[in-house]
């Protein structure tokens, strides 16, 4: 027996599943297949990991039915601090600051704890209607020009279109023979979160140093750990592992070298995370009923925290295209989608690409520029706001 949907989607991660729940919402018949079973990652300990999450992401979000389902409070975004430094001093006197009053009374964003939005995503998934889950689960996947096949074990399914929303390593994007640029950085992510003695006020802070951005980013405390940010440490990939491996005592005397005594004594709370960092980006976003959405598409570095908001923006706008449409996979549809959303997920990822380079660097000329140009934004407040706006994703 073969089942008939509107829509697949392989991956079931925060951009294909929140995708999917806001697509069945609005009437379409979805299946969700992921090859990870979701419910470990439920995991009820606090362990660090969160995601920046701008303004404008909220949208599809509550589409899904999933923002007021999370269960921990997100922590808002209202004031960010963007400095520039050298390892074991303080930062340049020329820095920018901006602060969500300046355009208005919502935050840039909130720090969602990455387990919150699993386990909401869990509880949608299982429960939506209109959605077919199948994980953990392997999908065989046989495009043509007139539907989707797809085999899940000993099942089959038919769709209209296929999402790839599998990450960046996406099976269907080298099966379509899509291109994929790569962009390293040598440079790794230590992640992990501190309990700190001071409250962060709800400031995230940006401290560009030679090796790599330096992210505090304020997060909501908890019963043990009342004050508690997290982290995103940068460095050169040897460093990173160095950094990664070392005992608590050492590892905080680093952070401190870099935070300073901006949040008093600090601890650490939960576990480290190594992420490598690279970027990359496809030569299109669809084929032949085939789409591509978040890394599966474009993958930025984590400069500005804005990977996973291009993510939720891209299934944003293949909602509202294919809002009401008979045929999802019509290839108008397809390439109205890539039209929306590749040229901004481009640009975002050179702006970073660009800011990466220009501040990882110790090159006295390079140094004097970018704190003049901290300064001259500080002092332009057009393009502040430009600025500001963009950080909330509008």
């Amino acid at each position: 027996m073969t089942t008939t949907h509107d829509i697949a989607i392989i991956g079931a991660g925060p951009v294909g599943g929140t995708l999917a729940l806001a697509l069945a919402a609005r009437g379409q018949r979805v299946l969700l297949v992921d090859r990870a079973d979701l419910t470990p990652m439920e995991d009820e300990a606090f362990d660090g990991r969160a995601y920046a999450i701008a303004a404008g992401s909220k949208v599809v979000m509550e589409w899904a039915g999933i923002w007021d389902e999370l269960p921990y409070a997100p922590c808002p975004i209202l004031d960010i601090d963007v400095t520039d430094g050298k390892l074991g001093r303080a930062p340049s006197p020329l820095k920018l600051h901006f602060d969500h009053r300046d355009v208005g009374e919502d935050p840039f964003g909130w720090i969602i704890e990455a387990r919150s939005i699993r386990i909401a995503l869990n509880q949608a998934l299982h429960t939506a209607p209109n959605l077919t889950l199948r994980a953990p689960a392997e999908a065989l996947v046989e495009r043509s020009d007139a539907q989707v096949r797809l085999r899940v074990g000993e099942e089959e399914f038919t769709a209209k279109l296929v999402v790839a929303a599998e990450g960046r390593k996406s099976a269907l994007r080298e099966q379509a023979r899509i291109g994929l640029t790569r962009l390293p950085y040598h440079q790794t992510g230590v992640i992990f979160a501190i309990a700190h003695e001071r409250p962060h006020n709800n400031v995230a802070l940006e401290h560009f140093l030679p090796g790599g951005p330096f992210a505090v980013l304020p997060m909501t405390g908890t019963a043990e750990h009342p004050n508690v940010s997290a982290i995103v440490f940068t460095e050169r990939d040897a460093a990173a592992q160095k950094l990664y491996a070392m005992p608590d005592e050492p590892f905080l005397a680093e952070v401190e070298k870099r935070l300073g005594n901006r949040l008093g004594r600090i601890a650490l709370a939960g576990r480290r995370w190594l992420y490598p960092l690279s970027a990359q980006y496809a030569a299109r976003y669809y084929d032949t009923r085939l789409v591509l959405v978040g890394d599966a598409a474009h993958g930025v570095h984590p400069i500005a925290g804005q990977g996973l908001n291009l993510g939720f923006q891209d299934a944003e706008a293949l909602v509202r295209i294919l809002d009401g449409a008979e045929d999802p996979g019509a290839p108008a549809l397809l390439a109205r989608y890539q039209a929306a959303r590749r040229p901004i997920n481009l640009a975002m990822l050179m702006g970073m690409d660009t800011l990466d380079r220009l501040f990882s660097t110790n090159f006295p000329p390079i140094r004097l520029a970018r704190d003049l140009g901290l300064a001259a934004v500080e002092r332009l407040p057009g393009l502040k706001k430009r600025f500001m706006r963009a950080a909330m994703g509008r």
